[in-house]
C-alpha cells in the first residue's frame, strides 16, 4: 500500500455546550482531520486530538498539523508499504509528537482495512459487538447546573457519570450528586490538580464509594501518586501519566494506580493502544477508554479500541449528541440501551459527510509525494 496523497483539513465545529475543566473552558473545536488517499484510490480518515492550546498537553493543533506536514509525512512517502504498523517504525525515531503519529495511523488503518474489508474492532482484538457508555461532565457554574446536567444524562440512559473536579469544587460537588441520585456509577477526574500535599482532603472523597479518581497529581509525578494510593481507599487511576505501554508498566511496578485509562491519541496510536490494554490485562489492572471531545471519526475508532475483553469500565464513548448538534459522520452514534454499537464495516467503519465537513472547513492542505509535485 503506497500513498498518493494526503489531505491536512483543519475544521471548526461548535459545541452544544461550554466544557468546563481544570484547563477552562472550550466553546468549540479546531480539529485537525488527516485523510489519506492510496494508490488505489482508497481512502482513510484520521482525526488528531490535540487542543487548540498546549494545556492537556505539550501538543496543540496548529503544532500537531505543521509536524505532519513538515515531519512525519517525508518519513512515508519512500515506503514502498505504509501499512500501519511500518509507518509506525519509520516515525518512532521522531521524539514525541504522539498525537500527530496516532492521528496518521488512525487513517492509514482506516484505508489499509477498508483495503481487505476487515473492521478495525476486528482487527485490534474486540470481544464485543457494543460497549457500555459513560459521559463525562464539564465543570458547572453552580450545584443546581451540575444536578440539572447529570439528571439529564442518567434520563438519556447513561452507566456511569464522570465528574470534573478542581479545588474548591470537588468535595460539595460530589456529595451533591451522590445525595441526589445515589448509588449511581460515579468517578471523578482532577487533571492533575492536585499536589499530594492535598491527600487529606481527597480522602474526604473516599465517603462516597466513588469507582475511581483519575490523575489527582501531574503526570510525571508517579511515586506521588502511589504514595497517594496508600492513603486513599478510592482508587486511583492513570490518564495523562500512560504515554506508552512502557509508562503503563512502570505504574503498575509503583503500585502508582489501580485502573488505567487509554486514549489511543496520548499514548502515539491504536496500535500502542492494544499494547497498554495487553500490560494492563497481564498485570490484573482493569482499563477504560477515555475521550477528547471527538468527531465521529475518532469516535469510531474509540468505540472500536473499548471493545477489547480488558476494558471493563464504561469509557467516554458517549453518543454523538453528547457534544455535537451534527457530526461530521453521516451516520452519528447514538445510545441504546446505555450501550453505544461497535462500527460494522471495514476500517472505522463510518462515512463522512462531505458535503457538512465542506461547510466546516477552515483550511485544507494537500500534500503529495516529492516525484508527483
Amino acid at each position: 500500500m503506497r500513498l498518493a496523497e494526503v489531505e491536512l483539513r483543519r475544521i471548526r465545529l461548535p459545541l452544544l455546550a461550554p466544557f468546563r475543566t481544570s484547563f477552562g473552558a472550550e466553546f468549540d473545536r479546531d480539529i485537525l482531520l488527516i485523510g489519506v488517499v492510496t494508490e488505489d484510490g482508497v481512502r482513510g480518515w484520521g482525526e488528531c486530538v490535540a487542543g487548540h492550546s498546549p494545556l492537556y498537553s505539550s501538543e496543540h493543533v496548529a503544532g500537531a498539523h505543521q509536524v505532519i506536514q513538515d515531519v512525519l509525512l517525508p518519513r512515508l512517502w519512500p515506503l514502498p508499504d505504509v501499512r500501519a504498523h511500518r509507518a509506525e517504525a519509520a516515525l518512532a525515531p521522531v521524539q514525541g509528537h504522539r498525537m500527530a503519529k496516532a492521528a496518521i495511523e488512525m487513517a492509514l488503518l482506516d484505508a489499509e482495512l477498508r483495503t481487505v474489508g476487515v473492521p478495525l474492532a476486528e482487527h485490534l482484538g474486540a470481544v464485543r459487538e457494543a460497549v457500555p457508555a459513560g459521559v463525562s461532565v464539564g465543570i458547572a457554574d453552580s450545584l443546581p447546573e451540575l444536578l440539572d446536567s447529570v439528571a439529564g444524562f442518567l434520563d438519556a440512559g447513561y452507566r456511569r457519570i464522570k465528574l470534573k473536579i478542581e479545588p474548591g469544587w470537588d468535595v460539595t460537588a460530589v456529595r451533591a450528586v451522590r445525595e441526589r441520585f445515589g448509588d449511581i456509577g460515579l468517578q471523578v477526574d482532577a487533571n492533575a490538580a492536585y499536589s499530594l500535599a492535598d491527600a487529606n482532603h481527597l480522602a474526604e472523597l473516599d465517603q462516597f464509594g466513588l469507582s475511581l479518581i483519575e490523575q489527582p497529581l501531574a503526570e510525571d509525578d508517579l511515586r506521588g501518586h502511589a504514595a497517594l494510593a496508600r492513603r486513599l481507599r478510592t482508587p486511583i487511576c492513570l490518564d495523562e501519566s500512560i504515554t506508552s505501554a512502557r509508562a503503563a508498566a512502570d505504574a503498575v511496578a509503583l503500585g502508582a494506580c489501580q485502573i488505567v485509562n487509554i486514549k489511543s491519541g496520548r499514548v502515539g496510536g491504536l496500535l500502542e493502544a492494544r499494547r497498554v490494554h495487553d500490560v494492563c490485562a497481564a498485570n490484573g489492572l482493569p482499563v477504560w477508554c477515555g475521550g477528547m471531545l471527538e468527531t465521529g471519526i475518532g469516535r469510531a475508532a474509540n468505540v472500536a479500541l473499548a471493545a477489547l475483553p480488558n476494558f471493563r469500565l464504561p469509557g467516554d464513548t458517549s453518543a454523538s449528541d453528547r457534544y455535537w448538534r451534527r457530526d461530521v459522520v453521516t451516520e452519528p452514534f447514538v445510545l441504546r440501551d446505555g450501550s453505544v454499537r461497535v462500527p460494522e464495516g471495514p476500517g472505522l467503519g463510518v462515512e463522512v459527510d462531505e458535503a457538512w465537513l465542506a461547510e466546516l472547513t477552515t483550511s485544507v492542505d494537500r500534500v503529495r509525494p516529492p516525484e508527483q509535485g
